[in-house]
């Protein structure tokens, strides 16, 4: 009830699981972050305005429409189901329409999250567990390379962090832990953000 009222404050529709028909070893279902723990998030953890943020992994959405209209900031969202990509795009034409004020971007971009190319500009990442972590390895590996080419703090953000992905962050990347946000009345000890950041 609650994830639907936040959905239509937004003009969107993101509730709901979808499970890949085919089954694959590397791409988990779509599910999306549930609102009261982006609430908490963004109670600890600011966007500045100069700031640009991906999305792995997007879904239908939700998280790159919450940041863009609590924070106006550029977001994009790169998602490889084709249905739920369009699903993403049905969210943006509605959302759009209701909040064609903020002048930030919203895009969506179809495709493997390996094959998205990094822009110079790009420094915030989210990460809801979208894939294994064998793809994640190259993701991570395609926003160091561009953090050579061009010199600026970035920051990974995940939720409901898998051990793969913490345990390679820690070992294999010069990323530094820096925070670590639990969600209020979670059950699960895995239910939680965690921020890394590489300066």
């Amino acid at each position: 009830m609650i994830e639907r009222k936040h959905d239509r404050s937004l003009w969107i529709k993101t509730t709901g699981i979808r499970e890949w028909k085919d089954g694959t070893a590397h791409y988990n279902r779509c599910e999306s972050t549930p609102y009261v723990a982006l609430n908490k998030l963004f109670k600890r953890y600011k966007f500045d305005k100069t700031d640009r943020l991906v999305d792995f992994g997007c879904g239908r959405g939700r998280v790159a429409f919450y940041i863009h209209n609590r924070f106006e900031i550029p977001v994009t969202g790169v998602e490889v189901h084709d249905i739920t990509y369009d699903e993403a795009l049905e969210n943006k034409a509605s959302y759009r329409h209701k909040f064609k004020d903020i002048e930030a971007p919203v895009r969506f971009e179809y495709g493997l999250a390996e094959h998205y190319e990094i822009k110079p500009t790009d420094n915030k990442f989210y990460f809801f567990n979208p894939f294994s972590i064998k793809i994640f390895k190259k993701v991570v590996n395609n926003i160091l390379h561009s953090a050579k080419k061009e010199k600026r703090t970035i920051d990974i953000i995940l939720y409901y962090p898998m051990p793969e992905y913490k345990l390679y962050l820690k070992k294999s990347t010069p990323f530094k832990l820096v925070n670590r946000i639990r969600v209020p009345g979670a059950n699960d000890s895995k239910e939680k953000f965690l921020i890394y950041r590489l300066k």
